[in-house]
């Protein structure tokens, strides 16, 4: 299959031609255009101070811009989160990148918030369009290891969550502190294009009828198999309650570290804002099952943010690094079991539209919660706004912990 005969969902005639890449390469692959674009569109977080000074935003006009992401990230799952069923996981992927490169330029050349928001808005259609294909792919390329598949796509996703910040703190030491993170960025999404266009691709799954072919892009209604819907919203609850506080590390809470440690260091501000993240992903890499699994996680991510309220307000620093590696870790452990389940029991012809309609409620845990942050703090002021939300959040992810814990014992007991 050819990059063209695939966008035009045809099949192509057989040939040997193209790179024939053992299945190792193509699990890299798979992981590393998530991995990448994600950390893309997690660079600009300790650069919202800088951007806040240059160009005079205020808390909600930053949530303005983080948010654009994720919305738009959202609105593109629900349009094509099932388009690299038709078009093939590599044409959906080589799309995701170029989208991504488009991003990054916007972004860096940005010199208003309509821009700014215009450039998180392109990073979060290349994200979108990499998530559904990216998870389906290594799914089938595992097929008798779902566990894994899911550990693979959540490792790729957190990890590249997490390093984005750092490595956003650390090139903004570079001659043009703004801009210089994403001319390294894009070099790098760049470099992806090669393989991804020389592998020899499988063909899509689902080929359209010859007459109306592109049909089968129109946008679907979010839909779940009717076996799944249990552990889907499930899946879609954890996700909500952690991306929140994701979003809020994200976005509004590097001032407040900066505040907490009393340093405008952005290397350092990167690196706390990507200790939960960085947590979650290691999680990932440990084996941890049981029914008390999930209300466990919860009950340490519930804790650990009401102690990240905490930190702030009595100013501790160790406080503050305990509790963001707490919360990565117990977040971790729920989300990763939620979506095991989910992913378990559904067919493979449904898994990409299954995994996008997760991350659609997913993601929009990291755009409206932290929308009400930013207006919250215009009102009330930052440090009133982040301690209410931290309450709630953490209140939230304990009540659910409590309910999950409820659901284990009454199967126990039925078993």
């Amino acid at each position: 299959m050819t990059v063209f005969s695939e966008l035009r969902m045809r099949p192509a005639p057989a040939s040997s031609a193209g790179w024939d890449a053992s299945t190792t390469a193509r699990l890299v692959m798979a992981g590393a255009v998530i991995f990448v674009l994600l950390v893309g569109a997690n660079l600009a977080t300790p650069l919202y101070p800088l951007l806040q000074a240059e160009l005079g935003l205020t808390p909600l006009d930053v949530s303005a811009a983080f948010a654009s992401y994720v919305l738009s990230l959202v609105a593109t799952l629900m349009l094509a989160g099932h388009w690299s069923d038709h078009i093939g996981r590599r044409a959906a992927l080589l799309l995701a990148v170029l989208t991504g490169l488009a991003g990054g330029w916007v972004f860096a050349g940005a010199d208003s918030l309509a821009a700014l928001c215009t450039g998180r808005a392109l990073q979060g259609v290349a994200v979108a369009l990499a998530t559904g294909a990216s998870a389906a792919a290594l799914r089938e390329l595992l097929p008798s290891r779902p566990e894994w598949a899911s550990r693979f796509t959540l490792l790729a996703s957190a990890g590249g969550v997490a390093a984005g910040p750092v490595l956003g703190g650390l090139l903004s030491l570079l001659p043009g502190a703004t801009s210089a993170p994403y001319t390294v960025y894009s070099v790098v999404l760049a470099a992806l294009l090669v393989p991804l266009y020389l592998i020899r691709a499988r063909p899509a799954i689902m080929l359209p009828a010859v007459s109306r072919p592109l049909q089968v892009l129109a946008p679907r209604p979010l839909a779940v198999p009717g076996n799944a819907r249990g552990a889907f919203w499930l899946a879609s609850a954890v996700g909500f309650l952690s991306f929140a506080v994701f979003g809020f590390c994200l976005s509004l809470a590097p001032g407040d570290f900066a505040q907490v440690l009393e340093t405008q260091s952005r290397p350092l501000i990167g690196l706390l804002a990507a200790l939960p993240l960085g947590a979650s992903a290691l999680s990932q890499l440990v084996t941890l099952r049981g029914r008390y699994t999930v209300p466990a996680g919860l009950a340490v991510l519930g804790g650990s943010v009401i102690l990240l309220g905490a930190a702030g307000a009595w100013h501790s620093p160790l406080l503050l690094v305990v509790a963001a590696v707490a919360a990565g870790a117990g977040q971790g452990l729920a989300f990763r079991t939620t979506f095991n389940e989910v992913a378990a029991v559904v067919e493979p012809l449904r898994h990409a539209q299954t995994v996008s309609t997760v991350y659609v409620i997913t993601y929009l845990g990291s755009a409206v919660p932290v929308l009400g942050l930013g207006w919250l703090a215009g009102l009330a002021g930052q440090e009133a706004a982040v301690a209410g939300f931290v309450l709630a959040c953490g209140t939230a992810a304990l009540a659910l912990s409590v309910l999950t814990l409820v659901r284990a014992v009454r199967r126990h007991g039925r078993s």
